[in-house]
């Protein structure tokens, strides 16, 4: 009886274990899902040899702040002024119903930033292709949040690992301590959101293998 006590006690003490929970929040925030994108954007413009290997330095900060704009910023304002309109009641998005519009607006801008890369034959196709991924993963977790609260984290980290993958796959440099660090973060965000969020593992598993499978899917059908 009281090894079972133990076992239902215990994660509830990790939970609130404020030495834990700090960095916690700390990761969950620096790896928020939104600045994904801008991570990984940064990676094929600056540290890839070869798929920005022709272009100047302002074109390539020029490609940073275009991927910014539509992925980080219009989502963010979106997300504000639902807030301000009170259409939402946090914006940290923490119930089901927060996220309906947020995934709905977020998708537009990213299906719009798939299409400038992809209309511009000046960049590599791995740009169409990662952000092919991402809306095609926002379009799965709203289809999911019908459902239940998949993981946002999960599935940003999910599709970071997921396009490494495929860049890996491409054989355009070597991938070992890229795909190190990802997993690496992918096990900090992923253990961060049970401490400091109410997501199950359920919740958890499938947001990182929406992103990751989205990833693959859009490099199959690019």
């Amino acid at each position: 009886m009281q090894s079972n006590l133990f076992l239902e006690v215990e994660p509830k003490k990790i939970q609130n274990n404020p030495y834990l929970k700090w960095p916690a929040n700390f990761f969950s925030y620096i790896f928020h899902p939104i600045f994904i994108p801008i991570y990984v954007i940064a990676f094929i413009v600056f540290i890839h040899p070869s798929y920005f290997s022709g272009f100047s330095q302002n074109a390539k900060v020029q490609t940073i702040l275009i991927s910014a704009l539509n992925l980080v910023f219009f989502p963010l304002m979106s997300v504000l002024l639902l807030k301000a309109l009170g259409f939402i009641d946090s914006i940290f998005l923490r119930t089901r119903k927060d996220r309906i519009i947020p995934y709905m607006a977020s998708g537009i801008f990213f299906f719009w930033a798939y299409t400038v890369f992809k209309k511009q034959e000046i960049y590599p196709p791995i740009m169409s292709i990662f952000i092919l991924g991402v809306f095609l993963a926002s379009s799965a977790g709203l289809l999911a949040n019908i459902y239940y609260k998949i993981s946002m984290h999960a599935i940003g980290v999910g599709g970071w690992l997921g396009i490494f993958t495929v860049i890996a796959k491409e054989n355009t440099m070597l991938m070992t301590w890229p795909l190190a660090i990802v997993l690496i973060i992918t096990g900090v965000v992923c253990t961060s959101r049970f401490l400091v969020s109410n997501h199950t593992q359920k919740d958890i598993y499938t947001g990182l293998a929406t992103g990751f499978i989205c990833q693959l899917v859009a490099y199959w059908v690019s």
